[in-house]
């Protein structure tokens, strides 16, 4: 079913308009507003991976996740070409359905996500997709079941060599104790062992908070990032599903310092456009004193009316997202950290980040 959402009218001139008021490329605008908006088009799929080139940066191909049946749009796609209002801004070059599956690489095959724990089965926070999607991602509870993904996603990589492997994410929505969670990851590494991958691992989740829960890890996981699930700041019992919610917002700077004290790397993930900016500033420079990779902050996307509704005041504009990233750049740009593009499919950052080029890999 197509989303129904109000028309917005945007061209690249009043896109350039804001690049420069805000001194960002504007071919990072225009990613930004095309994860914001989605596009218009004929395609029967609801979200999609494509493969977008903006025709202003013809040699710097990115992946995004948008959906593809957005009515209302100021973006559409004629053919191969994609439109921004009137003008051809860029080219699709594939489009796949983005269905749950176990595992995919990114990072040229030097970074891999695992979904190990069904993903598409959780029942997710209301801002969640993950329910629009074809359940593909079987669920992995054993050593040897997780060997095996391992061994299948050899066929998948790039130059069919794991060995190369820096960093695996697993990324899922399922494990709802800690005990559980712990339990997985050494599994997992003990899996990676097994194929001679020696990579970081690094988990999203909220229900790793003990001190006991950081030393195993530390001790039979590690080299580890813990990525705590923040999502956002406010409405956090109506956004949220219970194991993330349970977290409060005055418990996550603690909770990410006790990790870091135990030797594990730290971050989060965090949803623009659920909160008012002010909460979004607040939340993210208390966070930001305890991490040690750069958060993964993610456009938030309007898959249905219900979606729509659940965005913060002003949230459906651009210039919010733009206002938020110079927020960011500032609270955190003085820490060293930078956005790496490989790691989100919604990010706020492609070209640059506080007026420095940003490499792509």
């Amino acid at each position: 079913m197509p989303i129904a959402t109000p028309n917005t009218r945007l061209e690249i001139d009043e896109v350039a308009k804001l690049a420069t008021r805000y001194q960002v490329p504007v071919e990072d605008a225009v990613l930004i507003a095309l994860n914001l908006y989605g596009i218009s088009s004929n395609h029967s799929q609801h979200r999609a991976r494509i493969g977008v080139t903006i025709a202003s940066a013809p040699k710097a191909p990115w992946k995004v996740i948008v959906p593809l049946n957005a009515v209302g749009s100021p973006f559409s796609l004629w053919g191969n070409d994609l439109h921004l209002g009137q003008q051809c801004i860029g080219t699709v070059r594939r489009i796949d359905a983005d269905e749950a599956v176990g595992g995919y690489f990114r990072d040229d095959g030097r970074a891999a996500t695992l979904n190990p724990n069904a993903r598409s089965r959780c029942v997710g926070c209301a801002f969640c997709p993950n329910t629009l999607e074809a359940a593909a991602d079987p669920r992995f509870s054993e050593e040897r079941e997780l060997t095996e993904l391992l061994v299948a996603m050899v066929e998948q990589h790039p130059r069919r060599d794991l060995s190369e492997l820096r960093e695996v994410t697993v990324s899922t929505g399922c494990f709802e104790r800690e005990d559980a969670a712990v339990a997985h990851l050494v599994d997992l590494r003990t899996a990676l062992g097994s194929q001679g991958i020696g990579a970081r691992i690094g988990f999203l989740t909220s229900v790793i908070q003990s001190d006991a829960a950081f030393a195993n890890l530390a001790a039979r996981v590690a080299p580890f990032v813990l990525r705590l699930t923040a999502e956002c700041f406010t409405r956090r019992n109506l956004l949220l599903k219970a194991s993330k919610a349970r977290l409060r917002l005055a418990d996550m700077p603690d909770l990410l310092r006790r990790a870091r004290h135990a030797g594990l790397g730290t971050s989060f993930t965090y949803i623009v456009g659920l909160d008012p900016l002010t909460e979004l500033r607040a939340g993210v420079a208390a966070l930001g004193e305890h991490v040690t990779e750069f958060p993964n902050f993610q456009v938030y996307q309007a898959h249905n009316s219900i979606m729509v509704g659940l965005r913060a005041p002003g949230a459906e504009q651009l210039d919010f997202y733009l206002r938020a990233r110079a927020s960011i750049e500032e609270m955190l740009g003085g820490r060293g950290l930078r956005p790496r593009a490989w790691e989100c499919y919604r990010p706020l950052w492609y070209f640059s980040f506080a007026g420095e080029p940003l490499a792509r890999a």
